[in-house]
């Protein structure tokens, strides 16, 4: 690839990073609450005691001095979070079983990995936060995928640059969600919520600065054209020795 042509495609990138988060809608599921046939895990042949409804708040036992309307506030959207990290979790697991290239298999496995585990603690954090304030967080996965405002790309194999760009697009949408919440968190007290958030924010701000510093432009790798254009070696294919002058 050209250098003007390789400036374009990350251009290009960016560019549609930028118009997938002005069309974003950002809004939380706080109307969906308790039990409800059409949702997937919601029904079951299976003969269980019922304790309490999916989604829902205990009225008495929390043990958390806030008010059954702010506690189920701030757990259903924890629980929209942590239904968006696990889709978030399954895609990263899928670019880091696919990375391949000279920049992906060593240095973007290791860092889809440690954004995979990273992740997970998130899930749990999150997970934890919403049973203190005594709500039931969602776990069938299918659920999680229908409640979370991120959605896991298509299947199939696509460019590693494909795979970070839409890893990207997740953790922006990630931090907005999630600085909601914390304002709102703040706005009616519940400092609980806001510490657990801001933890985890740094965190995935992190992680898309990580993905964005390897979009941008400039590279240490050319691909496999200067094995195959006969042009641009760096040492003109000449018989390597250890007198050859690399710089």
């Amino acid at each position: 690839m050209a250098e003007g042509e390789y400036q374009t495609s990350n251009q290009e990138s960016i560019e549609e990073i930028s118009t997938n988060m002005s069309n974003f809608e950002g809004s939380f599921n706080l109307d969906k609450s308790g039990f409800n046939s059409q949702m997937p895990g919601h029904t079951t042949d299976h003969s269980m005691i019922l304790r309490q409804q999916p989604r829902t708040i205990k009225k008495e036992g929390a043990g958390i001095g806030l008010s059954d309307e702010v506690r189920l506030e701030m757990a259903q959207m924890l629980d929209d979070h942590q239904s968006a990290l696990t889709v978030a979790l399954h895609q990263y697991n899928k670019h880091h079983w696919l990375t391949e290239g000279a920049e992906s298999f060593f240095s973007l496995h290791h860092m889809l990995e440690e954004h995979r585990d990273k992740t997970v603690d998130h899930i749990d954090m999150i997970g934890e936060r919403v049973a203190r304030l005594g709500c039931v967080p969602t776990a069938h996965p299918t659920t999680q995928h229908e409640l979370s405002y991120l959605k896991h790309e298509v299947e199939g194999r696509y460019t590693m640059r494909d795979f970070l760009r839409n890893d990207l697009e997740h953790e922006l949408k990630l931090q907005e969600m999630m600085r909601k919440t914390i304002k709102r968190a703040h706005e009616i007290e519940d400092y609980g919520t806001v510490e657990v958030l801001e933890e985890i924010l740094l965190d995935r701000e992190d992680f898309g600065y990580h993905i964005y510093s390897v979009l941008e432009d400039d590279t240490l790798v050319r691909g496999m054209n200067h094995l195959l254009d006969k042009e641009h070696d760096l040492i003109n294919r000449s018989t390597e020795t250890s007198e050859n002058k690399l710089q």
